[in-house]
């Protein structure tokens, strides 16, 4: 009789499945071929595209009124479908709508390989700018995680054929060049995401602290960064207090990884990320209920995910900035091991903290990282991490608080945050709210009050970043979507990869 125990993770298994599943052909055309389905933008007054072949009394008839996001699949005696995507009033397309209008028209023709989009609104927008924002829009919104499934896969899309007779073609410096330009940085931002998902969809017992530094070095040697591990031992010698606390009750190791990206020449600035890495976040023990959340707590990674994402985009895209990442990988788990209330950690800067909930731990294992990021010299540090519920509650699952202690570093989140339409709102470091965290038997606690939880959680990691400019990304709300929505596919967003590597492009010291 065999007695050997059911093996959990196939062999087979991979957390980044397939990272050249953006193998659909983005062109810019003069003329569409045969394909198998063609989306027109079609605005909510004024002349219906000749293409669309009805009247807007007809469209209207049929529930199609034009707004942004709506489509209406039409039948055509070509065989071709023509599926009519909303524009909204004339003139109105920005970057935003157009990403947008790209992923509806993908949803809407889900089970078709190859088709086309005709443009008619592209005067004011940046030749450059509109092909990245079709790549994106395309390719996020036709992602979904099916390594795990064994039945048939969804029909794969083959080409997109991009016709805009606004875009000029003649010359080598074109409209049309920086277009075909666009949609190869759009590709490579759609890579990351598309990585920062996948890690975060991976079952946690599929994707451990360990399995996440395997995953680190592939990509690594494959994107060019360098990568280094930091085991138990060695974390132990580095005197990371709050990982090691929170990794207390685990079977599995605890690993921070170092990711280092070093451009050609001397760079524009160095800036430091650090993610929050907790592969499964069962409350430890303060024990989360079991509840629809306590599902989604395998992505309670999604900082850890979104920063390594970035890293595979900076070479590709000539990012002229140093750029140093810290991901603080552990899971969170009960046993007669695991950290107490009423313990106190000491972290690598020596600061005690006394813990007074378990379930407070993401706070704990990037406090050391913080230290090291200071140490290594950055000339500004931006965290993100799925901290608090309180970030979910206040702003929802579209948008992620922002603090910070530097206006100029928060500005350059916000800012980027715009670009890449992953939203993010600055609230307040009031610092009136800082004895909170006072404690009684160590030098801070890692809980405030039953109020402002966001806000404490941000005062509580500005004690480890001294004068560095800094700013804190809660993406508790945003890392996952109960639906398809525009280009946010149901389960894990990726959110803050895109986010994050417009900041490293464009970053520069002071």
């Amino acid at each position: 009789m065999n007695h050997e125990p059911y093996k959990l993770i196939p062999d087979d298994f991979t957390a980044v499945p397939s990272i050249e599943r953006d193998e659909a052909v983005l062109r810019f055309v003069d003329g569409f071929d045969q394909l198998d389905a063609i989306g027109v933008l079609v605005p909510s007054e004024g002349e219906v595209p000749a293409s669309v072949g009805l009247h807007r009394e007809t469209l209207e008839s049929a529930g199609f009124d034009g707004k942004p996001g709506t489509t209406l699949q039409l039948a055509n005696a070509s065989g071709t479908l023509v599926v009519a995507v909303g524009g909204g009033k004339p003139g109105s397309m920005d970057a935003d709508s157009w990403r947008k209008a790209a992923a509806a028209l993908v949803r809407a023709t889900q089970r078709h390989a190859r088709i086309g989009f005709e443009l008619t609104d592209t005067a004011n927008m940046d030749a450059e700018r509109l092909g990245q924002v079709l790549a994106e829009g395309v390719l996020l919104a036709r992602y979904s995680y099916e390594t795990l499934k064994s039945r048939a896969k969804p029909t794969a899309l083959t080409e997109v054929q991009f016709l805009a007779p606004g875009l000029d073609s003649d010359t080598a410096g074109s409209d049309r060049a920086a277009a075909e330009r666009g949609l190869a940085t759009g590709r490579v931002k759609f890579r990351a995401t598309t990585i920062a998902r996948d890690l975060c969809n991976a079952p946690p017992s599929h994707l451990t602290a360990a399995g996440l530094g395997q995953v680190s070095q592939d990509l690594g040697k494959r994107f060019g960064f360098t990568v280094e591990e930091f085991d138990k031992q060695q974390l132990i010698e580095l005197r990371c207090g709050g990982l090691l606390g929170v990794n207390a009750g685990s079977a599995q190791e605890p690993r921070m990884i170092k990711l280092s990206y070093r451009p050609e020449g001397s760079p524009s600035g160095h800036l430091g990320l650090v993610g929050k890495g907790i592969m499964y976040d069962s409350g430890g023990v303060s024990l989360k209920p079991s509840d629809p959340m306590h599902l989604l707590m395998k992505m309670d990674m999604g900082g850890a995910a979104a920063v390594l994402a970035v890293f595979t985009a900076l070479r590709d895209l000539g990012c002229n900035a140093a750029v140093t990442g810290f991901l603080m990988c552990t899971d969170n788990m009960p046993s007669g091991s695991a950290y107490k209330l009423g313990d106190v950690l000491t972290t690598r800067s020596g600061l005690t903290i006394e813990v007074k909930n378990t379930d407070a731990e993401g706070r704990l294992v990037m406090c050391d990282a913080l230290t090291l990021a200071v140490e290594d010299e950055v000339d500004g540090i931006v965290d993100i991490a799925t901290l608090t519920g309180a970030a979910l509650m206040s702003l929802g699952q579209l948008t992620a608080p922002v603090f910070g202690n530097d206006q100029g570093l928060v500005d350059l989140v916000l800012e980027s945050g715009g670009r890449a339409d992953e939203q993010v709102w600055q609230l307040p470091l009031e610092r009136a709210y800082r004895p909170q965290l006072d404690s009684d038997v160590a030098d801070i606690s890692n809980l405030g009050g039953p109020y402002a939880g966001s806000t404490t959680a941000a005062l509580f990691l500005a004690e480890f970043v001294g004068e560095t400019p800094w700013a804190h990304i809660d993406i508790a709300g945003t890392m996952q979507s109960d639906k398809d929505d525009a280009w946010r596919s149901k389960g894990a967003t990726g959110f803050g990869a895109r986010l994050l590597i417009d900041l490293a492009l464009g970053y520069s010291a002071g």
